[in-house]
């Protein structure tokens, strides 16, 4: 009898707008089995105020949620875990300190996924969970508590990925706060999300998808309803959605909601849903939808999977970007080959935790490499170019943490170098990204001459906010435009409080 083959742990959090969930999953060999579920309705966007900042009360269910998540992952070892945060973490102006505080009590950092991000997790999840026809192209939608994403694919690989600012939850507020449900509420809701759709490529209203796929809890819990009430047969349809319409407004407010299949955690946000799915039909050529209960969670999973080609995802992003905005590729290999040479000499000099010393690697690496696209639109202030670049762009691959980091390592790798230009980074990743800016600084300096060669350096140390830059003998004397700009570089280091020393 043959030994089984050895098994791990993956587990995903998706901390959405109204609801959070873990979903554990366990692997054996390319194989991977949901073992364990947990999900509970935190309402994160019903905490959102009109100032854009969340509630005490939205923060304390929150965080009592995320600390039960992280007993359940302490019994799991070695797993490996992703925890993502959605639209109400995206928007909102505090979120800083409970991301802070959430990781702590979940044992796992939380990332703020983009919106295009989030799309693409959501597509992955999806294309992981139903079968795959070759070549057929899929539009999948998924109508969450703060956002809706829209996205079309063939198979397993996304082609436009979209999110919209609108949710059930965000709607409810804004149409059905008191819980009246009326037919001028209703249109007008749907037509507010109608012109949301409208801002969608042209891709979106092609029509030439073979399949067409409603993600998450509202397209369950649209399903079910009309299901049960014999409003189709056939998944969702405009006429299905129509006639649920007609019942909640002959019933008029949400305390008064008696229909079949709808559940009592989806009665508060079931108008708003409804809206937005109608408003989805007319605006795009759908005849019909079937649901499906994978989503951004187990794209999640999917990805953690397939880690190594997670990694392919990103290394495809940078070059895809640098490629776009013509980046003299030759120059920025040269200048990541140097920034990474100092990289190695000063490990612990960038953190003590070896996860985050590999992180630092690439994202440094990921930044060299693009530091110069802002060169596309001028040469004036081309590192403010670059930042907004890839604060504007699509980076598939990258939480929106990461693409912070980039953009400020970018915006901070010439001229200005302050604290302050660092506040858009994560507080406990501040600290990290000025010193990685400064490695990036001196392998800019080091190949201002767009050559080969560089010059020779007997060593570089560091040691808290002092990095010393060591020179062969005699090479400064012979080379006063680098002694120069060395001298600047160490009085711009002062700005952010480093002392930057040349020998």
């Amino acid at each position: 009898m043959t030994d089984s083959p050895p098994s791990e742990f993956l587990a995903a959090i998706d901390l959405g707008s109204n609801s959070f969930h873990l979903a554990i999953a366990r692997v054996v060999g390319a194989r991977m089995q949901i073992i364990d579920r947990l999900q509970e309705r935190v309402q994160l966007a019903a905490g959102l105020r009109d100032d854009m900042t969340l509630s005490e009360e939205a923060e304390v269910r929150a965080l009592a949620c995320l600390e039960r998540f992280g007993q359940r992952l302490r019994d799991l070892p070695g797993a490996k875990v992703r925890a993502i945060g959605t639209d109400t973490l995206r928007v909102a102006t505090n979120a800083e300190a409970l991301i802070e505080r959430g990781s702590q009590l979940l044992g796992h950092p939380i990332e703020v996924v983009s919106g295009d991000e989030e799309a693409r997790l959501i597509y992955s999840g999806v294309a992981y969970g139903i079968p795959q026809e070759d070549g057929a192209r899929q539009f999948v939608i998924d109508i969450g508590g703060g956002s809706t994403e829209c996205i079309i694919g063939v198979g397993l690989n996304p082609e436009h990925t979209r999110s919209l600012h609108m949710g059930c939850i965000n709607f409810t507020k804004r149409f059905f706060s008191d819980g009246e449900i009326t037919r001028d509420r209703m249109r007008r809701a749907q037509i507010a999300a109608q012109l949301l759709f409208e801002r969608l490529p042209p891709a979106y209203f092609a029509g030439d998808w073979q399949r067409v796929f409603g993600a998450s809890g509202t397209f369950i819990a649209l399903e079910e309803i009309i299901s049960e009430n014999g409003f189709s047969s056939d998944g969702i349809t405009r006429d299905g959605l129509t006639k649920l319409r007609d019942l909640l407004v002959s019933q008029g407010h949400v305390d008064n909601l008696n229909i079949k299949g709808l559940k009592a955690s989806r009665v508060g946000v079931i108008a708003a849903g409804l809206a937005i799915a109608r408003a989805a039909f007319r605006s795009f050529p759908i005849k019909t939808m079937q649901p499906t209960t994978y989503a951004l969670r187990e794209g999640v999973l999917f990805e953690l999977l397939r880690s190594a080609t997670a990694g392919e995802v990103i290394e495809s992003t940078v070059a895809r970007v640098s490629k776009r905005f013509g980046a003299d590729e030759p120059q920025a290999l040269r200048v990541e080959e140097t920034a990474l040479g100092l990289f190695e000499q000063l490990r612990p000099w960038a953190s003590e935790s070896p996860e985050e010393v590999e992180y630092a690697r690439h994202v440094l690496g990921w930044a060299a490499r693009l530091h110069e696209i802002g060169m596309s639109i001028a040469f004036h202030g081309y590192h403010k170019h670059g930042a907004y670049i890839l604060e504007n762009t699509p980076l598939p691959g990258f939480t929106r943490d990461d693409a912070r980091m980039l953009a400020v390592l970018v915006l901070t790798h010439r001229r200005k170098f302050t604290r302050e230009l660092f506040e858009p980074v994560p507080r406990p990743r501040r600290e990290l990204a000025m010193r990685l800016a400064m490695l990036l600084r001196v392998a800019v300096h080091l190949h201002r001459t767009r050559g080969p060669a560089k010059p020779d350096l007997v060593s570089v140390t560091a040691s808290n906010r002092t990095l010393t830059v060591t020179f062969a003998a005699g090479y400064l004397e012979t080379h006063p435009l680098t002694q120069a700009d060395f001298e600047e570089e160490a009085t711009r280091a002062l700005g952010a409080g480093f002392l930057l020393l040349i020998k």
